[in-house]
């Protein structure tokens, strides 16, 4: 019997993208076995839900470490020895020294809420409504040692509204994220998402421009 491929997620916030792979699972879309929660935050609320779901988990201060390349290096020797095949980052608000990344390229994704190449980092929907973009959204990618800057797999569009703020406009992406990122999973360890000469592969081809999530899925 061929065992189930072995998920870790890293994750630094209240883990509803975590909860969403969960739930995936559970209703029998996402046939996978996860092995490791970890994050750089005590107090994730991520952690707890692994904890609630029987999931191991990890949780490293980056301050008790000298430097972040320390830190990098110890979390990927852990994630390593938890057995898993997979990376998912799930809301991890680090950077990811180089080294520590480089036996994992093509083997790890990250979800964003940009369109990815636009707004890479941090405060993506303040940057969005204050460009005047007429829509927004979300983008998985796979992980490299750029920021957010990894070939782009799929994305989630959403159209922005006359009384989006910054909050509104973030409560209204998360459903979308919370459909794409198992989305992408799915095809990932289902062996139709590769990556392959540094590139994403999807049916065996590259992907030239990523997947749009629609109403039944990626397309």
């Amino acid at each position: 019997m061929t065992s189930s491929p072995r998920i870790a997620v890293l994750a630094s916030g209240r883990g509803s993208n975590l909860a969403a792979l969960l739930a995936a699972r559970a209703r029998g879309e996402l046939p996978v076995e996860f092995v490791l929660v970890g994050s750089d935050k005590a107090g994730a609320g991520a952690l707890r839900l692994a904890e609630a779901a029987g999931i191991p988990t990890l949780a490293l201060d980056p301050r008790s470490y000298p430097d972040r390349r320390a830190f990098d290096l110890d979390l990927f020797a852990r994630i390593k020895a938890s057995g898993a095949d997979w990376l998912v980052l799930a809301g991890f608000m680090r950077v990811i020294d180089a080294e520590a990344l480089r036996p994992w390229v093509g083997r790890v994704i990250n979800i964003h809420p940009s369109l990815l190449p636009k707004y890479r980092g941090l405060h993506t929907h303040r940057r969005a409504l204050e460009a005047g973009d007429a829509e927004h959204g979300a983008s998985v990618h796979f992980v490299t040692a750029e920021l957010d800057g990894g070939p782009v797999i799929a994305q989630a569009r959403l159209p922005i509204e006359a009384g989006d703020d910054e909050q509104r406009l973030a409560q209204r992406l998360l459903p979308l994220e919370h459909r794409l990122l198992p989305a992408v999973l799915g095809l990932l360890v289902g062996g139709r998402l590769q990556w392959r000469d540094d590139a994403a592969h999807y049916a065996g081809r590259v992907l030239s421009t990523p997947l749009l999530l629609g109403a039944h899925g990626l397309e």
